[in-house]
This record gives structure tokens, sequence and C-alpha cells, in this order.
């Protein structure tokens, strides 16, 4: 799949002692214990969007400095480093405590392999600042090397639903301007999916098709526009089959809703080249983890998928070779890809969860 995520090093972050190599593909299913570090991939996922972005400043010192970062801190681990591979392209850097709590971004790189062409290094950033980003978003002829890997990693979409509750944006009124991409939170579920109803009915159609599996009473979204002195928003007004009467985001559950936002990001018509999900399954009816199963098939047919998860219930509805184990040993985290052929006759009378519930499957849950 063009611009996807091939392979992936990580070093010296949080948890994440040493991965390397580490080959991904369309779809990837990561699935550990409490604290077995799963969640410690996606947050470096993060940690790369904060590059990219310009942030990473802030998203270190608002996370506890770099200290926190760091595996088993800076007395132990004095450097994160990152490389990546997507496709012919790749992108390498390095992230140095500095003298307080703050952190150096230096051995930038990018990779190109076509004839005789390799490594570049770009060197360190004075300022903190990506060189990969200030070259692509620069005029000269290196731009079309680094562009696509900017591109790539710009586009990525890391999704958590967790926060549900009364006063989560997504239960709320949003500006319809703010409508381009599905926010990390849903928090503008409402102006995108009235955005998907306009410019996109068919995916509009299918995700409506998809709450209605779950929710049989559910009919339509409502989406109705609402003047607020100069700015017009909208909010997730929805209404049941055979009434009229406008139901409001606090009437869904917290299941109900979350899987609504699950099924928006899915079935958007112009995926990102990676989605990252944490814990899809968090308060689902076993049923809905079903759909939502084939709903994540079906989306790593047109985008690369990467999915963390504790639920043996979910994993039931994928292939061996789709699930990647999670486990700790000597206090860092260890990621193995499991293959078919390791539990052939196994898979003759178990599922794949209950071959991990039942910790046939190395690494199964952990209770802390």
């Amino acid at each position: 799949m063009a611009n996807s995520l091939d392979k992936l090093t990580i070093r010296g972050f949080k948890s994440i002692r040493s991965l390397e190599n580490f080959e991904l593909k369309d779809l990837n299913i990561f699935i550990g214990g409490n604290g077995a570090g799963k969640s410690n991939l996606v947050e470096f996922f993060r940690l790369l969007r904060k590059v990219i972005d310009g942030n990473l400043d802030e998203y270190i010192r608002s996370g506890g400095g770099i200290s926190d970062f760091l595996f088993n801190g800076r007395k132990v681990t004095s450097q994160i480093e990152f490389e990546a591979r997507f496709g012919v392209r790749g992108y390498r850097f390095n992230i140095k405590s500095g003298p307080s709590e703050n952190c150096l971004l230096t051995d930038e790189a990018r990779y190109y392999k076509l004839g005789q062409t390799g490594w570049w290094n770009l060197g360190d950033s004075p300022d903190g600042k990506s060189l990969l980003v200030k070259e692509a978003k620069g005029d000269s002829s290196d731009s079309k090397y680094s562009r696509p890997v900017y591109d790539a990693i710009s586009s990525w979409q890391i999704y958590h639903f967790h926060d549900t509750s009364a006063t989560a944006a997504m239960r709320h009124y949003e500006i319809i301007q703010d409508n381009k991409v599905l926010r990390f939170d849903a928090s503008n579920i409402a102006p995108y999916l009235l955005r998907l109803k306009t410019e996109h009915p068919d995916a509009y159609r299918e995700v409506l098709n998809s709450v209605r599996l779950v929710m049989p009473f559910f009919d339509d979204f409502l989406l109705d526009v609402t003047e607020f002195g100069e700015k017009q928003k909208v909010n997730l007004s929805w209404r049941q089959k055979g009434s009229d009467y406008p139901m409001q985001p606090y009437h869904f559950s917290d299941g109900s809703i979350r899987f609504i936002c699950l099924a928006t990001a899915l079935l958007q018509p112009k995926p990102p080249s990676t989605i990252i999900i944490d814990e899809p399954e968090l308060g689902l009816h076993p049923s809905a983890i079903a759909i939502l199963a084939e709903l994540i098939q079906n989306a790593s047919k047109r985008t690369q998928l990467i999915g963390a998860t504790q639920s043996p219930a979910l994993i039931d509805y994928f292939g061996v070779e789709d699930v990647i184990v999670v486990n700790r040993k000597d206090g860092a985290s260890t990621f193995e890809r499991l293959h078919e052929k390791d539990f052939n006759v196994w898979l003759e009378t178990y599922s794949v969860g209950e071959l991990w519930s039942k910790n046939v499957i190395s690494g199964g849950p952990v209770y802390e």
C-alpha cells in the first residue's frame, strides 16, 4: 500500500527498550495485558506526529519532561532512537535529553533507495524543529525526497475515543467549518458527518447502515445547523425509527456514541496513509465488536490499520498473522507477530482469542 509504514525501529522509549526492524502489514492488531506496553507504542506514534507538526518540545514538557519518556529514565537511557521505512523511502532521528528536562532533535536523515542513493544525513536541528519538514516544505529540488515521507506521517490519524462523558466535545456543538478531517477524539464528529452527508453521500450511508446494525432503533442524524451569534454550529442530534422527536447527543449511551465515532473513522472516504486506534472495543457490546472487526478488516484494504487492544473477543475475528502479542520481559516490552503454522492444531478446536486467554499464545492476559 502506497506510503504505508513497512518497517519500524524504536529504541529507548518508555517501556520499549528495543524494537528492531519490526515489519508492519496492512492490518496489525497489537494485543497485550495491562502494562505490557501496547499503549506506549501508540504513544510513540503520537510523538512522531508531534515531531512532524513542530510541537515536539511542548509535547515533551507537557508529558513531564524527557526523563519520563526515556526507558528507565535518563540515568539508564540517554536518547530515543527512531527509524522507519516507507517502501523505497525512510526517515530516522534521535531525541536526546537536554540540560534540564527538555530535549534535542538530532541525527535526522532521510532515505531513498533507487539506483545508488541511500541515507542522506540532514543533521541536528538548532531549534528543535524537524529538518525533514523544513526540506519538505521548501522549494529546493531535494524536497521531492522528503515530501512523500512528510505527507505520509502528517496524514496519520491516531484515534482515542475513550472520553464519552457528558462534557466530552463529541456530545456538544462545534462550528461547521471544522470538518476537514475527523479529529483524534471525534470532537468535530457532527460537522464531519455533515460534510460526508453533503459531499460523500455513499460514505454517509455506509456509516448509517453500520450504526443501524448496532442500534436497530436508530434512524438518521439530524445535523441541523444552529446560529450562535456570527457562528454556525451543529451537534449530533438524531431521531429514532417511528418518531420525529429530535433526540440529543446525551441520549446516546457511551458505547453507542463511541461506535458512531469508530464507524465514521473507519468508513471515511479519503483515509490517511495509516490509521491507529487505541482500545476500539472499549464499552462495546459483543455484537458491536463483531461489526467493528468487519469495519477494521474492510478499512485495512484501503489504508494501513494499526490497533491496540486487550480484548480476546476482538482478535477472534482476525487471522493469526494479523495479531502481534505484546509482553514484558526483564522490564521491557517485547513484540511478536504470530505465525499460523505454530497454532494449526490448536486452531482446529479453539479461536485466537481463546488461545490468548488460555495463555497458549505466549503473553496472555496479565492482571496487575
